[in-house]
C-alpha cells in the first residue's frame, strides 16, 4: 500500500501493477485528489478478484466518505462488475490509469466526472514511457520495458486486459535506469506482461538480450539486475550471452513452465515442450553452474489427469527448480480452457498443496547447500534482504545492523523457517 496525503493505492498482482500503482500514485498526488482509495486489481484468478472485491467492500465501511476508484486488469475485462457495486465510484481502465489527465479530471469534478472510463485496450498501439525515480519504502526498483501480450494461451485472460505487445525503446529504458541509480537503488527488476517479446514492434526488432546488453553498456553505474518471468520458448543468444558473461546481471531466472506434460502444455497452447525446459534449465546452467530457477506452474488444468500432473511433479525435481509460484487452476470466463473439461476443484486445490509441498523440499534442499557459503545480499532491512539468488536472508544473533540498501558480503550458517541466516563476513 502507497500513500499521498490521503490517498491510499492498494495492488493486488504482479510486479507490474507495483510498477504501475507508483505512477498512479504520482499522477493522483499531482492532481491533488483528495481523500480517495485505489484499488488496483489484478485478473489472475478467481481468487485475486474476490479478494479485490472483498477489499472494496471492507474499505467502503471503513471510509465511508472516501472516493473509492477501481482499476486494473480485472477492471479491463469486467468493468460493468465493478460498476455494479455500489461501494465503488469510479472505475478507470488499463490504458486510463496511466494518463495523468484522468486523475487531473477526477481531482477537479467530484460530482460531474465520468464513472466509467475504459477504452478498448485492443486498440492501443503504445506503451506509455512512465518515469519513476524511486519506489516508496523499497530498495530494489522494478522498470517496465514491455506491456501487453501478443499470444493466447488458452487459460489466460491477461492480453485482454492488457492488449498488444508493445516495447519501450532502449534510450527511455536507460533513461529510468539512470534515474532509478540516482535515486539510491542498488538492484533493478525489469518487468513486463511478456518481456522475451520485447522488440518485435521496434525498429529492427531487437531482442530482450539486445536491450539489456545495451542497458548495462549505457548504465555502467547499475550494480545488479534481474529479470521477471520469462518464456522458456524465447531465450534468444544474447541473453545467453549475459547468463554465463555478465556478474550484474544475478543468477536467478523464473521461468514461465505452466505445466510439465506435453498433452497439457499442447492444451494451454503453450510454444514449449516439456524436453525444451528440461534444454533450457541444463543449458544456462553449462554457462552458469551457479544458476537456480523458479517456476509458475498451474495444478488442475482442464483435463489433466493423475499420470500429466505427476509429469509436472516430476518436473521439477529433472529441471531442477527451486522456487515455485503454484496456481491452482482458475477458470476464467471468455478464455476457450474454461469450456474443457474441468478438474474438480478439490483436486485442483489437493495437487497445488502436493506441488507446494513438492517445491518447499526444493527450496529446503537448496537453501541447506548454501550453508557454510560466502553470498552477497541486497539488505531491504537493518536484518533482512536476499542473496544474489534470491534466497531470504537474515543477519544472525549477535549481527551488526546494516544500512538498507547494503550490498553485504554474508557467510550463511544456518535455515530457520525457510530463510537463511548470515553473518557479515
Amino acid at each position: 500500500m502507497a500513500q499521498t496525503d490521503e490517498i491510499e493505492v492498494i495492488t493486488f498482482g504482479c510486479r507490474l501493477n507495483t510498477f504501475e500503482s507508483e505512477v498512479i500514485r504520482r499522477h493522483a498526488g499531482a492532481a491533488a485528489l483528495k481523500d480517495a482509495v485505489i484499488v488496483h486489481t489484478c485478473a489472475v484468478t478467481a481468487e485475486a478478484e474476490r479478494q479485490a472485491r472483498q477489499t472494496i467492500r471492507r474499505l467502503r465501511r471503513e471510509r465511508p466518505s472516501a472516493r473509492i476508484i477501481v482499476t486494473g486488469c480485472s477492471v479491463q475485462v469486467s468493468s460493468g462488475a465493478y460498476a455494479a457495486m455500489a461501494e465503488v465510484d469510479h472505475v478507470v481502465g488499463n490504458a486510463e490509469k496511466l494518463k495523468p489527465e484522468t486523475w487531473r479530471e477526477l481531482a477537479s469534478a467530484t460530482d460531474t466526472a465520468p464513472r466509467i472510463r475504459v477504452g478498448d485496450i485492443m486498440t492501443v498501439g503504445e506503451t506509455a514511457h512512465h518515469l519513476v525515480d524511486g519506489l516508496d519504502g523499497r530498495t530494489r526498483a522494478f522498470l517496465q520495458v514491455q506491456q501487453g501480450c501478443d499470444h493466447r494461451c488458452t487459460f489466460c485472460i491477461i492480453p485482454y486486459g492488457r492488449g498488444p505487445s508493445r516495447s519501450v525503446p532502449l534510450p527511455v529504458i536507460a533513461e529510468q535506469a539512470r534515474t532509478l541509480v540516482a535515486a539510491g537503488y542498488r538492484e533493478i527488476v525489469v518487468t513486463g506482461v511478456d518481456i522475451t517479446s520485447y522488440g518485435k514492434d521496434l525498429p529492427g526488432q531487437p531482442t530482450l538480450g539486445a536491450m539489456l546488453k545495451g542497458l548495462l553498456e549505457e548504465v555502467p553505474e547499475l550494480s545488479r539486475l534481474r529479470l521477471s518471468s520469462i518464456d522458456p520458448a524465447e531465450i534468444d543468444d544474447d541473453l545467453r550471452d549475459l547468463v554465463a558473461e555478465e556478474p550484474r546481471l544475478m543468477p536467478h531466472l523464473h521461468l514461465s513452465v505452466q505445466a510439465g506434460d506435453d498433452l497439457v502444455l499442447k492444451r494451454m497452447k503453450r510454444r514449449h515442450l516439456r524436453r525444451h525446459v528440461l534444454e533450457v534449465t541444463a543449458d544456462l546452467r553449462r554457462l552458469r553452474p551457479d544458476i537456480v530457477f523458479g517456476a509458475d506452474l498451474i495444478a488442475g488444468f482442464p483435463t489433466e489427469d493423475e499420470a500429466m500432473f505427476r509429469n509436472t511433479l516430476d518436473l521439477v525435481d529433472e529441471a531442477g527448480l527451486t522456487f515455485l509460484h503454484v496456481f491452482p487452476y482458475s477458470a476464467r470466463v471468455g478464455t476457450p480452457a474454461a469450456r474443457m473439461p474441468q478438474v474438480p476443484k478439490e483436486v485442483r486445490k489437493q495437487r497445488a498443496a502436493r506441488l507446494r509441498e513438492k517445491g518447499e523440499a526444493a527450496l529446503d534442499r537448496f537453501l541447506r547447500a548454501q550453508l557454510g557459503q560466502r553470498r552477497r545480499a541486497l539488505m531491504e532491512r537493518h536484518d533482512t534482504g536476499h542473496t544474489d539468488h534470491f534466497a531470504p536472508v537474515r543477519l544472525a544473533a549477535g549481527s551488526p545492523p546494516l544500512p538498507a540498501g547494503t550490498i553485504a558480503e554474508l557467510t550463511l550458517e544456518a535455515v530457520a523457517d525457510g530463510v537463511l541466516l548470515g553473518r557479515p563476513a
